[in-house]
């Protein structure tokens, strides 16, 4: 397997380091154009996507991003990673934020609200229990998250989650809201994957539960979806633990 690459603006990269651990695996930090050249697969984290994007921007990473994604190499984007991987990105704040793309889906930021507003759930997740083993569903962390609204027909679904219908989408001042996304989703698109492209709207890195964390790596293995005697084991291990396990939430402002 070929080195695993976590981006290391800001955010919850070192939560993503630390369960790559916990698989055996060693996750390197991302900062530099350069350093995507030394990886073969890329995590980018949680965090702030407006100040992510704008050390993104300082550091020139878009356009090496943006190669790294076209040349077909695995990459998942977590809540503000999978900002970053969308084509397509409404809700945002007043002069919108620079995208990577290659996710052919539509992302709406912020979509469950402000920091007090974060939340946790239990989502149905019937391709990673096929893939991973353990409990049908994954108790996914939303931390001030985004929603997928509309995916392309290339798109595979892999989480969803109930909203009800007479929910009001966040707003303020700061923020402007397309009119198309003000309309109330039955269900909205919290899970997806695009070829080699992951990406999810929570925070597997915030739990116990490494599934997700093996799922990505068997995409991103050399073998054709095949990984190590050790990672399987380390990741039943985990799936099998407490779903409930508390921990403490990062704060991103």
């Amino acid at each position: 397997m070929g080195v695993v690459g976590v981006l290391a603006l800001q955010g919850s990269f070192n939560e993503h380091i630390a369960a790559l651990r916990r698989l055996g695996v060693k996750g390197v930090e991302i900062r530099k154009p350069e350093q995507l050249q030394n990886i073969s697969s890329l995590i980018i984290p949680g965090g702030e996507s407006t100040t992510m994007a704008k050390l993104a921007e300082f550091h020139n990473l878009f356009p090496a991003l943006r190669e790294f994604v076209q040349m077909g190499k695995p990459v998942w984007g977590t809540c503000a990673g999978l900002i970053f991987l969308a084509n397509k990105a409404v809700g945002q704040k007043e002069g919108g934020q620079e995208l990577v793309g290659g996710l052919d889906c539509t992302v709406h930021r912020n979509y469950f609200g402000s920091q007090i507003q974060s939340f946790e759930a239990e989502l149905l997740v019937p391709e990673l229990a096929s893939k991973e083993g353990g409990p049908e569903t994954f108790r996914g962390v939303f931390i001030r998250a985004p929603a997928i609204l509309k995916v392309g027909p290339e798109v595979e679904v892999l989480a969803g989650y109930p909203i009800p219908s007479n929910k009001v989408l966040y707003s303020s001042s700061a923020v402007e809201i397309e009119e198309e996304s003000a309309v109330p989703e039955k269900k909205v698109i919290v899970a997806v994957k695009q070829g080699k492209l992951l990406g999810t709207a929570f925070h597997p890195e915030l739990t116990a539960d490494t599934r997700w964390h093996s799922y990505f790596l068997k995409m991103a293995s050399d073998l054709g979806g095949t990984t190590s005697n050790a990672i399987v084991a380390v990741s039943e291990a985990a799936s099998s633990s407490d779903p409930q396990t508390k921990y403490d939430l990062p704060i991103f402002r």
